[in-house]
């Protein structure tokens, strides 16, 4: 009876799957931004495409909520897997933003440091493409999510230096002040971005310890 009764409970398979594209889709809009950071007479064009990446994140987003409305028996903490999903999106969420601020300056050349941190995100993302099908497979790849967690951390502390060596730089060579401003602005957001994927590099750990 009691098999029975669990037969017809709505059953969500797909949680793992739609994370590995919303990965997939966010490595795709980090590569874009690489691309808008390296100047040129395409920055709208990858502007553009960051955005188009980002619209899509969203509807992996809305997929997974809604499915975790929907649905009975879950693989993970039902607030894990919304916590992880929206910190995964508010790390591309950031991108767009980003880009819509090079868009709104119309800024078509940038500093090593902004296209170093660019390398940076690019490789947090394609560590995030790595880990999130890991957690369908917790107990035997906890050591791997925490080696992958750890690496981000360390790319997000990197970021870091490249913010504060960029600003630096800006400081002691740039004398328009409102170009000034505006590449702080670049130098605040890029290290955001980097901020979001420790925040779901945190999430990912936080699973780990309560589920192994």
């Amino acid at each position: 009876m009691l098999g029975w009764f669990r037969a017809l409970m709505p059953r969500e398979e797909r949680f793992f799957d739609l994370f590995s594209r919303h990965a997939q889709v966010t490595l795709a809009g980090a590569e874009a931004l690489r691309g808008l950071l390296r100047g040129g007479d395409n920055v709208l064009q990858y502007c553009r495409e960051v955005t188009k990446r980002e619209n899509e994140a969203d509807e992996i987003t809305r997929e997974v909520l809604t499915a975790l409305r929907r649905t009975f028996i879950t693989p993970l903490d039902r607030g894990d897997i919304k916590d992880l999903i929206t910190s995964m999106d508010d790390a591309i969420d950031q991108m767009n933003q980003t880009a819509k601020l090079i868009t709104l300056f119309e800024l078509q050349t940038f500093e090593p440091p902004m296209q170093e941190m660019g390398e940076v995100i690019v490789r947090a993302a394609k560590l995030n493409v790595e880990a999130v099908p890991l957690l369908g497979s917790l107990a035997k790849e906890s050591s791997r999510l925490h080696g992958m967690t750890e690496e981000i951390i360390r790319l997000e502390e990197q970021a870091d230096g490249l913010h504060d060596q960029g600003r630096k730089h800006l400081f002691q060579r740039q004398k328009d002040a409102i170009a000034f401003i505006i590449g702080t602005e670049v130098y605040d957001h890029l290290e955001a971005v980097m901020d979001r994927f420790e925040d779901v590099a945190n999430e990912i750990s936080a699973i780990v310890i309560e589920n192994v």
